[in-house]
């Protein structure tokens, strides 16, 4: 008996002593991978997480002279002034109606993009029409702003020319309060649906051709086969997608919409970004400001999460 127990120790022993070689020989094998993290690791701290420290001035009477350390502690003060600006709540409502529309249209189109150039034979066409689609999600929204400027203008812009012949009147989409929220979300929507479609496309060759071949057996047309197999076999990509994209909810596109608003459309173009950027750069009310980007933070954590146990409920989708 007691031989048997030393054995199962000694066995033991060995497979603990096994199981710590494995890991010393991981480790040794991984570390260069380790140190190839160290520059990324280091530019994450200095440019992500140190600036978080800045927040502190959401909570101060901040002023620029005494800096953080000297400025006096208010509270909650900074979140009550921004909540009680008059156009605060005017902001918010059109940030959430752009961002939204743009992720809303931003999966659809180019989940529709992908079925319908998946169905084209013909490969110089298909890579043709591809590199066009994905060019203008590589030009800067200042060079698309000036291109948008010129093609929409009321008087010599090409699209209002065609409006005319057409005989309708010429609208002024940058300059009217109605159609320059629809201009922004068409043109975003415009500008990047064909570079969304590359994953949706790589998710449609993972498909197995043979559920397509069982169908075709089976009597069923190309509609009834997007329906019932294609779709599906999109589903985890496109919750995933979605997931990702609803921490965007307060990010409506600063850098298009700074580039072609303009005080003529203020009541349905001004977002939070736009806000901000009034607020700390041009007004240096940097502790108004930081109260307005700490809030949005929040929000989008809060919608994120939301997303998650969402995508968990409905489509099994888990991020461990």
């Amino acid at each position: 008996m007691f031989r048997g127990e030393i054995m199962v120790l000694t066995r033991e022993a060995d497979r603990v002593a096994a199981k710590k070689r494995h890991k010393r020989d991981r480790l040794i094998r991984e570390l260069p991978l380790y140190f190839m993290m160290i520059p990324a690791v280091v530019l994450m701290i200095i440019f992500a997480y140190g600036p978080m420290f800045g927040l502190v001035m959401a909570f101060q009477n901040f002023s620029l002279g005494l800096g953080i350390f000297g400025s006096e502690f208010i509270g909650l003060e900074n979140f009550r002034r921004l909540l009680n600006m008059p156009n605060f709540w005017q902001v918010i409502r059109n940030t959430v109606v752009i961002a939204f529309s743009k992720m809303v249209l931003g999966i659809i189109m180019p989940v529709t993009f992908a079925l319908m150039l998946n169905e084209v034979r013909q490969v110089f066409f298909k890579r043709s029409l591809q590199t066009m689609v994905y060019l203008p999600h590589f030009l800067s929204w200042i060079i698309m702003a000036g291109v948008f400027i010129d093609l929409l203008s009321p008087s010599t812009g090409i699209v209002n020319i065609m409006l005319q012949r057409m005989g309708f009147s010429p609208i002024f989409f940058l300059g009217n309060a109605f159609w320059f929220p629809i201009t922004m979300i068409v043109t975003d929507v415009w500008k990047g649906f064909g570079f969304g479609s590359i994953i949706y496309l790589a998710a449609l060759t993972g498909i197995d051709p043979t559920l397509y071949e069982s169908a075709q057996i089976d009597g069923a047309n190309r509609w009834k086969q997007t329906l019932h197999i294609t779709l599906p076999g999109m589903k985890p990509i496109i919750v995933l997608l979605t997931v990702l994209s609803m921490g965007n909810i307060l990010n409506a596109g600063f850098d298009q919409i700074v580039n072609m608003y303009n005080p003529s459309v203020m009541s349905t173009g001004d977002i939070l970004d736009t806000l901000l950027f009034r607020l700390g750069i041009e007004g240096s009310q940097f502790a108004i400001a930081t109260a307005a980007g700490l809030l949005r933070s929040v929000v989008a954590l809060i919608f994120t999460v939301i997303s998650f146990v969402l995508a968990d409920k409905w489509a099994g989708y888990r991020i461990f």
